[in-house]
Order: C-alpha cells, then structure tokens, then sequence
C-alpha cells in the first residue's frame, strides 16, 4: 500500500522545518476530517454520537464486560467511558448490572435497542485510526507517541482529560419511540 501523503519537493530556500510542519499539519487535518466525517454520519444515521456509537460497537464486539474492560477496548479513560455508557443507558442501548460472580464489579452489555441501532449504524473511524496504529512498525509507533506527547506538553494540554472523540459536541439528544418533555 502507498502513502497517500503528498510529499511535495521542498521549495528553493524553504526550510526542512517548514517542510516537516506542513506535513504533520496535513496529516492532523486528514485525521480530524475522518473522525469528524464519521461522527456525522453516526448523528445522521442513527442519532447518537460518533463516541457513543463507538463505544456501542466495541461493546457490541466483547460481550458484557466492566467499564474498565470497555476503557481498555476504546484506549480510552475509564471515566471517559463511563460518561458515555452513562449516556447510552439513558437512552436506553445499554443496561448495566453487578456480576454474577463478582457482586463488587458491574457489568454493562447491549440492549435490544442498542442491538437494533448496530444494525443500521456506519463503522467508526476510531476503530480504524486504531488498525492503522496497530499495523505501524512497533518503533515508528513509539517514536510517534513520543513526539504526540511532547507536542501535547508543549501546548500545555497534558494535564487536560482526553475524552473520546468529539463526545464533548455530542448532540442533542434524541428519544425515540418516547415522549420526552423538557421542563421549562
């Protein structure tokens, strides 16, 4: 597979720099268009967020399991999760109960609803920004988070949560088959 990443012959008198900011500012804009292209198709078709859709599609994929094993599946905090499967049980695609085995852990697993809503849904960017990440050289992988976090750190961003994408624009929400009415 070839690099879809136009590296365009460097310019008489323009400094590599340039060149190497240009190319990393590219690629984050190629990035964020995928992910932000994919959350609106998930509000579109199904009405929830790029996020929640995500989180649905993983839970979907592991079976009933804890938030922290959900955290783990999303590379994602586990209060990050939590506040999105906060949301899905609210609208009714997640249900969320203590172990059989375990009375201490709680588990969460799909609804019907939440089942139903997958039929129709897109596939996420996420999972394939993640693929893309797993199929990297396990160095170049490295020496990319490395250079994501110092650029964090140097932007003053390293002490901010990293919730999952675009959760904090999620949109309104919707019910369906309900009537929800707003107090005032």
């Amino acid at each position: 597979m070839g690099s879809h990443i136009n590296r365009r012959p460097r310019a008489k008198g323009v400094p590599v720099e340039t060149e190497d900011v240009r190319t990393v500012m590219d690629a984050i804009r190629r990035i964020v268009r995928l992910l932000r292209v994919s959350a609106r198709a998930s509000e579109g078709l199904v009405g929830i967020s790029g996020a929640q859709l995500f989180v649905l599609q993983q839970l979907a994929e592991a079976g009933t399991c804890s938030i922290n094993e959900l955290a783990e599946r999303t590379f994602t905090h586990q209060s990050s999760v939590s506040v999105v499967v906060r949301r899905l049980i609210e609208r009714g695609l997640v249900s969320r109960r203590p172990s059989a085995v375990d009375g201490r852990r709680v588990e969460v697993s799909l609804t019907p609803e939440g089942h139903a809503l997958l039929r129709d849904a897109p596939p996420m960017a996420q999972a394939r920004l993640i693929s893309g990440l797993r199929k990297l050289e396990p160095a170049r992988r490295a020496a990319l988070a490395e250079g994501l976090a110092t650029l964090v750190r140097e932007l003053g961003l390293d002490a901010e949560a990293a919730p999952l994408f675009f959760e904090d624009e999620a949109p309104p929400r919707r019910h369906q088959g309900k009537r929800h009415h707003e107090e005032t």
